[in-house]
């Protein structure tokens, strides 16, 4: 079979202007590589599509069929990752991963949050979406509210409403009054020109969970903890700490989490992945307070360079080697699109 994959390479230097995370979610060349190498492995013909207008020309002049989608979309719009995936089912050319409305529904995190906050088997931190151009008057009075909604001893986390790869979350993130959160605002709307959300600092493990799969096929790979070697109560898993990670942060897999806490992870995870409708894999964030999981966010469009990525360091810790990996993701989308016969699962699936 002929696999198209989709994709948006990082410049090889950081952007002069704004902020220097501008192009974090966008693979390197190193990533399609290995992609396209495990998939010419498996008796495959590669196709290297891009994205935006060089990705459309080359999926018209020649469709493939199956498109590997890891295209994130330029700019700033919150539905930037579902333009692939929706020009290729109105083609009627099958890809990998969630379809467009669960990747523009969970690129919005706080459209995501007010969606799963319904579910009794998710918990999601208080949160609140302040527009771009709130005035002053409006960012004071909102963020009081905000405060008082904790307590008044509480503390909040502010990031750009539409980004991934911890894009504008930095370890200076977090406000402890208003005046702190009105001047991160005001950073983060300038540099980053979308809503804010702000949100509950949930104090506690930050905890990730892989998943891998559709309906009673669906794998959990397991959860990996980040533990940061200098813990003070105010860890942030931010964009700064990912870029040099082994300075700041050792990953604990599978997280070493008392069973009954291991279980409601699990569920919450399942529960999130199955009614944000993702498909084929996705990996979902959380905090664990008091032995709670918090839903931070989901990611059906996660990174899979061989060497950084979460998912893929989750993995590996499991047991699972990165084309093993990449060989159930393909498994799992034939499987979907009736274009191979299912095949048998570990022993973690969920059915």
């Amino acid at each position: 079979m002929k696999i198209g994959i989709a994709f948006d390479l990082a410049p090889a230097v950081r952007p002069s202007e704004g902020p220097d995370d501008r192009y974090e979610e966008f693979d390197k060349p190193e990533t399609i590589a290995a992609l396209a190498d495990i998939l010419r492995g498996a008796g495959h013909e590669v196709a290297l599509l891009g994205d935006g207008r060089e990705f459309l020309s080359r999926v018209l002049a020649d469709p493939p069929g199956l498109v590997w989608n890891l295209a994130e979309g330029e700019g700033v719009g919150r539905c930037r990752e579902a333009r692939v995936p929706a020009a290729l089912e109105m083609l009627g050319i099958p890809c990998t991963g969630s379809d467009p409305l669960t990747l523009a529904l969970c690129l919005d995190k706080s459209m995501t949050g007010r969606f799963l906050a319904a579910r009794a088997s998710i918990r999601v931190p208080e949160g609140w979406s302040l527009p771009r151009d709130s005035d002053r008057y409006l960012l004071e009075s909102t963020l009081s509210q905000c405060f008082e909604r904790l307590g008044g001893g509480g503390t909040l986390i502010l990031k750009p409403a539409y980004e991934g790869s911890s894009k504008g979350i930095r370890t200076n993130c977090l406000a402890d009054d208003a005046g702190e959160a009105i001047t991160l605002f005001e950073r983060l709307t300038r540099d980053y020109q979308q809503p804010i959300v702000v949100e509950e600092f949930i104090a506690g493990d930050e905890v990730t969970v892989g998943l891998v799969g559709n309906g009673p096929d669906l794998e959990v790979l397991g959860a990996m903890k980040i533990v940061p070697l200098r813990p003070d109560g105010r860890f942030v898993y931010s964009v700064d700490l990912k870029r040099v990670w082994c300075e700041h942060v050792a990953y604990e897999i599978p997280a070493r989490l008392p069973e009954a806490v291991e279980r409601r992870l699990f569920r919450s995870a399942v529960d999130a992945y199955r009614a944000l409708g993702c498909r084929d894999v996705a990996r979902i964030d959380f905090r664990v307070r008091d032995g709670i999981p918090y839903f931070i966010e989901a990611n059906p469009l996660p990174g899979l360079a061989p060497d950084w990525s979460d998912l893929v360091i989750l993995a590996r810790g499991m047991g699972v080697a990165y084309a093993e990996l990449v060989r159930r993701i393909l498994d799992a989308a034939l499987t979907r699109v009736g274009l191979a016969e299912p095949l048998a699962r570990a022993a973690r699936a969920i059915r």
